[in-house]
C-alpha cells in the first residue's frame, strides 16, 4: 500500500483566533510539496499541527496517514507512525548529551540495540557528511550551538530516523551558503534513497534553488490558495504574494 499523508478540510485556532481555516493536501512518498506563503500566514502552524502541537486546537477536518486519523494522537505516536519534523527553532536541552540523544532515537525508530562502537562509526560518518564537528556529540543538546548548527543537528536526526514524511520548516534560515548546499544534500540524498515524502516549508526560493519540489502550494490567511510546479516558485521570487493576493480579491 502507498503510503499518504492527507490534510483535510483543517481548521485550526489558538487562544480563539484561527488560524488554518480548511487546509486541503495530499502528500504521497516520493513527492516534495513546497509549502510557500509570507510571514503569518500559518505555514508553521500547519507544521505544528500535523506534529501533534496541542497548543492549537483542531475545530474541523481532519489528518489521517494511510486512511487512518492521526488528529487525537501525540506527536511521540506520530514519530513513530514514520512523521518526522525539523524545527525551525530547535531548543537545547541540558542534561542531555547530544550523543545519548541521537543512539536513543536511532534504536527507537530502526528497532535495533546498535553497540556503543558501532554507533560512533555510524554517526561519525553522517556528521562529516553535513561537517558537523565530531566534538560537538559530546556536548549537550543544542547547546550553545549557533543557529546553523542547530539546523544541521535537525538534518542528522532526519537522516538517523528516515521517517516516511518529513516536515522540515525553514531551514534555510540561520544557515550561510555553503551550510545550506551540506544540508540540501542530505535532504535530496534521503529523498531518492528512502523515497520519502517531504513538506518544505519556506517564504523564500533559497532552499528551492537546492531541493526541487515536485508541487508547490501558496498559503495565505489560513488557507491554499495557489497551487503549480516548480514555475510558481519561480513566478514568486520574481513578482512577490501580492500578485496572488490581488487575484483573490
Amino acid at each position: 500500500m502507498e503510503d499518504v499523508l492527507e490534510i483535510k478540510d483543517l481548521v485550526a485556532e489558538i487562544d480563539g483566533k484561527k488560524i488554518l481555516d480548511g487546509v486541503n493536501l495530499i502528500i504521497k512518498k516520493g513527492e516534495i510539496h513546497a509549502i510557500m506563503g509570507p510571514n503569518g500566514s500559518g505555514k508553521s502552524t500547519l507544521a505544528r499541527i500535523i506534529m501533534g502541537d496541542f497548543r492549537y486546537k483542531i475545530k474541523s477536518g481532519d489528518i489521517t496517514l494511510n486512511g487512518k486519523s492521526i488528529k487525537e494522537l501525540p506527536p511521540e505516536e506520530r514519530s513513530k507512525l514514520g512523521i518526522f519534523m525539523s524545527f525551525q527553532q530547535p531548543i537545547e536541552v541540558s542534561g542531555l548529551k547530544l550523543f545519548t540523544y541521537l543512539k536513543t532515537i536511532y534504536s527507537i525508530h530502526n528497532n535495533q540495540n546498535i553497540s556503543f562502537q558501532d554507533f560512533i562509526k555510524y554517526i561519525q560518518e553522517k556528521a562529516n557528511n553535513l561537517k558537523i564537528d565530531s566534538s560537538m556529540l559530546s556536548r549537550n543538546l543544542n547547546e550553545g550551538f549557533s543557529g546553523g548548527e542547530r539546523k544541521k543537528i535537525e538534518i542528522l536526526q532526519m537522516l538517523l530516523i528516515k521517517p516516511k514524511f518529513s516536515i522540515i520548516d525553514e531551514i534555510d534560515s540561520g544557515l550561510d551558503v555553503d551550510s545550506l548546499e551540506l544540508v540540501a544534500k542530505s535532504i535530496n540524498d534521503i529523498y531518492k534513497n528512502e523515497s520519502i515524502g517531504i513538506i518544505l516549508i519556506t517564504h523564500y526560493m533559497r532552499i528551492l534553488k537546492y531541493v526541487k519540489p515536485s508541487y508547490v502550494h501558496v498559503l495565505m490567511d489560513g488557507k491554499i490558495v495557489k497551487s503549480g510546479d516548480y514555475s510558481l516558485a519561480l513566478e514568486i521570487e520574481e513578482k512577490g504574494y501580492e500578485w496572488i493576493r490581488e487575484k483573490m480579491n
